[in-house]
Order: C-alpha cells, then structure tokens, then sequence
C-alpha cells in the first residue's frame, strides 16, 4: 500500500519531469540559409533564430557531454557529412519573450567542398540537459564546382615548412548573373583554403589574371558597362585588395606585368566611390534650386 507521502513525491516527480520535457517545445526555432547556390568550398551561412516562449530568463549554453546548438548536414544520398572540427559556439543569453539570431559558416564546421545535393537543419538543446532538444526547419542547398577560367600552382615557404597552393579562378551563372569566384586550395590535401566571390562580372571582355612576385593572384574584370573591379588575393585565400578602375580615353584598362614581378593597372582612371558621392549631392543640391524667371 502506498503511503500519503510517497504518492505526494511521486506526483511532484511527474510535474518535474513534465517541466523539462516541456521546455524544448517552447523555444521556438527557425533556419534560414542566404542563398540555395554555392559553389564548392564557398561560405555557406545559416542564420538559426530562437524565440523563448518558456516564459523565464535562459542561458543557453554547451556541456561537457552536449553543445546547446549542433547541426546536422546530409547529402543526397541520406549520409552525414563530415565534419571538419568540433561545434564550439559561445552561449545565448536570451530573456522572455525574445528572440535571438546566431549566423553560423557551415563551410568551417563540415566538408563541403564536393558538388552535389545537401540538406541541414539544426537541433537547440535548453539548460535542462534534454538530449534531444528542438529541431529546427530542413533547408535545401546546392554545391557546384563551377567552371576553372584559370589555375596556377605556386610554393609557398613560411614559419611550418614549404608546402603548394593552387590559385583558381572560377566563373559561376547560377541565376542570370555570371559571377567570378577566387579558390584557393591546399597542395597536399586537394581541399580548398578558402573560396569567395569577386563579383558580377560582364564577360564581354575577358577577365585578365596574373600573379606577383609576392605570390599574390591579381584579377581584373568588367562589373559594369564602365567600372572594371580589380582584386588581389593572396596564398592563404584573403582578399588583399579590392580597386575599381575606370575607362580610360584610349581603350580599357590593362593589368600589366613587369619585369621586376610587380603587377599594376595602367590606362585606367582610379574611381573614388566618396568623390563620386559629394559630386552626386552638388549636382542634386543645383537641380533643386528654384527657377528664377528675368523680365
């Protein structure tokens, strides 16, 4: 026979255990990726929104044995993809009733530098330790190797040793735009460094490449019916330098090799977006002026 008290701790066992199965489902969550398109080794950014329903204060934050925010990536075929270091994300301070966003490069925490179909989606555990947790949305996206325009291998010396990089620059039309992605990648592993986007780029002229002598890839192509973009990107996959050139009265800009291994940008005018700007405000600031009529 049960006594009075043991049904009193059996009955404030199951609110307890009511409570924290409970809490999962009053977060609130969402994924979101910027774009449905890549190309391979590019950022893919997911942007995870948290909204606390639970109607207290949390902090949501990683255990020794559990992160409070892990994800989970497949490709086509249902297999997990592999992962490229452990998720070590800050903990979320979040009131009641409020909602909170954390963007997250996926390129970084997985391998996804092979084409084809993949999906994700993201589970948030709450301080209560559930292992479960709450899942998020399922979103679909798409790696595409793009097409190599130009690829040069170099040697690079540094502090850990020689070792080989490949510079590629790939062109990409996933919409109606043709874009124009630098690439670098690892000689001993094949796996990219770092992949990014130059620009739009109009390929009625032909975008220009060439290297350095300080190993960096300098790259200049048309964006506009008038603006040519010149980047430089160095052997570590950081964008150095990003100019924008203007036509010139005798022809298109030139990205010119010399002899000393120096790289430079002849027959063009340098483009100042803030000259531009305060030119725009006096031409505007004339055009408002009343008419003035003379007798």
């Amino acid at each position: 026979m049960i006594s009075g008290l043991m049904i009193r701790i059996l009955f404030l066992t199951a609110i307890a255990s009511c409570a924290i199965t409970s809490l999962p489902a009053q977060l609130a969550t969402s994924l979101s990726l910027n774009k449905n398109q890549y190309v391979a080794g590019e950022s893919v950014i997911a942007e995870i929104i948290v909204t606390n329903h639970s109607g207290r204060d949390l902090t949501l934050a990683s255990t020794r044995q559990l992160p409070w925010l892990s994800f989970v990536v497949t490709n086509s075929r249902g297999n997990p993809v592999t992962t490229r270091r452990l998720n070590t994300f800050g903990a979320m301070k979040i009131k009641a009733g409020e909602s909170l966003a954390r963007q997250v490069d996926l390129t970084e925490h997985f391998l996804l530098s092979d084409q084809g179909n993949f999906a994700v989606s993201a589970v948030i555990r709450s301080p209560d330790g559930e292992a479960q947790g709450a899942s998020t949305n399922r979103m679909l996206f798409n790696l595409n190797p793009g097409r190599a325009y130009w690829t040069q291998k170099i040697g690079v010396s540094n502090d850990k040793g020689s070792h080989t990089r490949e510079f590629k620059l790939l062109t990409f039309s996933g919409g109606q735009k043709s874009q124009l992605f630098a690439q670098v990648i690892d000689g001993k592993t094949g796996v990219p460094i770092r992949t990014f986007l130059l620009g739009d780029s109009l390929m009625l002229r032909k975008p220009m490449v060439t290297l350095d002598k300080s190993q960096r890839m300098h790259v200049m192509f048309l964006a506009t019916p008038t603006m040519w973009v010149h980047c430089q990107v160095s052997a570590d996959g950081k964008l150095v330098s990003r100019d924008i050139h203007q036509r010139a009265a005798q022809g298109d800009p030139l990205l010119m090799s010399y002899g000393d291994g120096s790289v430079k940008v002849m027959n063009s005018i340098p483009y100042d977006p803030r000259a531009a700007e305060v030119e725009r405000s006096k031409d505007k600031k004339a055009s408002d002026r009343p008419q003035i009529t003379l007798d």
